[in-house]
């Protein structure tokens, strides 16, 4: 097997692949039976995976080190050529679903293909491809900006996700320290942080409007491919969450907040559930790799043999270094059918839930490409999140190999962390609908709108006198915010699912690893996932309740 750092990278020549999708979109205009339509769309979509693929690589290659000229230079370039790539493919998209053979090829494309064709053509067009470069840009401003930017702590400068390291330290007076490093750093750089958001603001803005949005919203909406539910379900989940969630996590974090004898819960006490300090793993990095092979030999062949696969060939960079993006991700070359996965290791029990997570992600690429599905079927990212949220429960059987004699607290406090997450990723959301639906808003507004919403979804939750984040801008280190606007909700839809796999694993681990796998396996809408697994929708009515009522009963146990 060929590692991922010797897979081969050269620049795709962007007009030569604008001049193959436009012929492409002849062809399907021009096709006189089904046969031809599909095969003028597999030509298409053997120019668009290739470019995907040197895409990813060079965008991998420039989070490895974001001060890597050649690198860099390398996605400024596919940041430039990127959306006149996919404007070019949305007139390949119209051409394909105005001709008169449409119906008999969508029996063999599918339907999804044809939705996902139908709100493509209404999320761009050659009037805003220099508002996506435009935003592009920006966004790299950002990820450099925070890349790059170094946090002292006890005489040290470190990267942000190594300081995170500290935010659950036993010492809650160390806890405070580190984030007042964070208050203090992000407040020297304040400016440049309001001013790369007010122009993103601007940019998506402007490029709804050009397209004949109302706002960035809904365009936001649908550029993340959400064809089997809106705004409308997004905001009665909300609601759900507000009435269901809120009361109960409140409840949780009060009980908490005695047992650790914390009067007043702060914004640094937030991760910590044990007064002798989180469970942290008992094993180095090296070793955790190893527990994780015989992890998930053990679970399934399947999964088995895909993590063997991603330790062969080398899928893996864990360590946080100076000019290294800072979050974590999974991403995939098409054409060499190989996922990767990028963390940042602390030592903490962040290792585990991170490594746990993008292999979530991971396992559902390698088993698309074992599978051969449609790599033109891209599912809404809530699917693609309840891959790796629902991973990380099925992993809890195993964290004896991690954790040791403190399996059963970081079990406890990874449950708790989860359901205490929803609240969290509502507010993002709803922070950037009302941000989007109000770009006049100043910095000073934003911050205030972001305490109003903090106050009303996490109630027991205080940032008094920690620097800079005192003053609501918390959100400014949420680099979906910037990077991958409206995405956040999706974590959200995804935990409500993932911690049903987890209570059916209390009862029945082989039947929840079976209903998942299904999951996995499966290329569908969204609401059909949720039915053929057996799991209630985030969107009815009182499932939100019967998930805090179970969680809160085990967590009180």
């Amino acid at each position: 097997m060929q590692k991922v750092s010797e897979l081969k990278y050269e620049r795709v020549d962007a007009v030569s692949s604008l001049d193959a999708i436009a012929e492409c979109a002849v062809k399907a205009e021009r096709a006189e039976n089904a046969a031809e339509l599909i095969a003028a769309r597999n030509e298409c979509l053997k120019t668009l995976f290739h470019y995907e693929t040197m895409s990813s690589l060079a965008f991998v290659r420039f989070t490895l080190d974001t001060r890597d000229e050649y690198y860099c230079a390398e996605k400024d370039y596919y940041d430039e050529t990127a959306p006149k790539l996919n404007a070019e493919y949305v007139k390949f998209q119209k051409a394909f679903l105005n001709n008169p053979h449409l119906n008999e090829a969508a029996k063999n494309v599918g339907q999804i293909v044809i939705k996902q064709y139908e709100l493509g053509v209404k999320c761009t067009d050659d009037k805003a491809v220099p508002y996506r470069v435009r935003e592009n840009r920006i966004v790299t401003e950002y990820t450099k900006l925070m890349a790059e930017t170094q946090y002292e702590f006890d005489g040290k400068k470190m990267p942000l996700a190594a300081l995170r390291k500290y935010f659950t330290d036993a010492d809650r007076n160390v806890r405070k320290r580190a984030y007042e490093s964070l208050g203090k750093t992000l407040s020297g750089i304040s400016d440049k942080l309001d001013d790369i958001f007010d122009r993103l603001v601007k940019v998506r803005t402007d490029t709804a409007k050009v397209l004949g949005y109302e706002n960035f919203t809904e365009l936001g909406d649908n550029l993340l491919g959400r064809i089997s539910y809106d705004r409308r379900d997004i905001r009665a989940f909300r609601e759900n969450v507000l009435r269901d969630i809120v009361p109960a996590v409140t409840r949780l974090k009060t009980e908490l907040s005695k047992d650790l004898g914390i009067k007043k819960f702060m914004l640094y006490d937030n991760d910590t559930y044990f007064a002798q300090g989180n469970p942290q793993p008992v094993l180095d990095a090296e070793q955790m790799f190893d527990a994780a092979k015989e992890m998930y030999r053990d679970m399934s062949r399947e999964t088995g043999e895909f993590f063997d696969m991603m330790v062969e060939t080398e899928a893996f960079d864990i360590y946080p270094r100076e000019g290294k993006w800072g979050g974590g991700y999974m991403d995939e070359f098409v054409e060499y059918a190989q996922p990767f996965i990028l963390a940042n290791f602390n030592g903490t029990g962040d290792d585990v839930t991170v490594l746990t997570h993008e292999a979530g992600h991971a396992f559902n690429s390698y088993m698309s490409f074992v599978l051969g599905h449609d790599h033109d079927v891209t599912l809404g990212m809530e699917t693609a999140e309840t891959h790796s949220m629902g991973m990380e429960f099925l992993c809890h059987k195993y964290m004896d190999k991690f954790f040791g004699d403190r399996a059963d607290q970081f079990r406890y406090a990874h449950l708790f962390d989860a359901l205490a997450f929803i609240p969290y990723g509502t507010i993002v959301d709803y922070f950037q609908e009302q941000v989007y639906s109000h770009p006049e808003m100043t910095p000073a507004m934003r911050n205030e709108l972001w305490k109003e919403l903090e106050a009303e979804f996490r109630p027991w939750l205080a940032c008094d006198g920690i620097p800079y984040l005192e003053n609501g801008t918390r959100w400014q280190y949420q680099m979906h915010i910037y990077e991958s606007p409206m995405y956040y909700i999706d974590y959200c839809l995804a935990q409500s699912l993932a911690l049903q796999f987890f209570l059916t694993s209390r009862t029945d681990y082989d039947k929840a690893l079976k209903s998942y796998l299904g999951f996995v396996k499966s290329a569908d809408e969204f609401p059909v996932l949720i039915k053929n697994a057996g799991l209630v929708s985030p969107f009815e009515n009182g499932a939100l309740s019967d998930i805090a009522g179970a969680v809160s009963k085990i967590l009180e146990k």
